[in-house]
């Protein structure tokens, strides 16, 4: 029998925007959907930057992760949507400082509008868990 589907929107990440949860987790196997720099705390993005805006996702990701789990140690693939792909190299140093060695597979691309208003970037992932 396959395993079912189990969906959350753990406490301490913010509140989806739409009609979905941050986490789809079937056995191992993790996925977390696309997540902006949003501070849960105020429901307002983290920062005008796109530093403030990828630390906090990053964060959201840990909290995320770790609600079924996981953590960022057992990240297989990130996709990053940027709103300018100019913001690709201060992305990248926000990401490389708060991922520090870990280097999981990853996309990066820019699109022409992400869904929150104001944000940079959002990003998703795949993972496993840590068990």
């Amino acid at each position: 029998m396959p395993s079912r589907v189990e969906t959350s929107t753990p406490a301490g990440t913010m509140s989806p925007i739409g009609p979905y949860s941050h986490i789809a987790k079937v056995g191992q196997f993790i996925t977390i959907g696309g997540v902006a720099g949003v501070d849960p705390q105020t429901g307002e993005l983290a920062g005008p930057d796109i530093a403030a805006q990828t630390r906090q996702i990053i964060d959201a990701f840990e909290t995320m992760l770790a609600s079924v789990g996981s953590d960022l140690d057992h990240i297989t693939h990130i996709n990053i949507f940027l709103a300018d792909i100019d913001d690709f190299s201060a992305m990248n140093e926000a990401y490389a400082a708060r991922m520090g060695d870990r280097r999981p597979a990853r996309t990066a691309i820019a699109v022409a509008a992400l869904p929150k208003k104001g944000a940079l970037l959002t990003m998703n992932l795949t993972a496993v868990t840590s068990q």
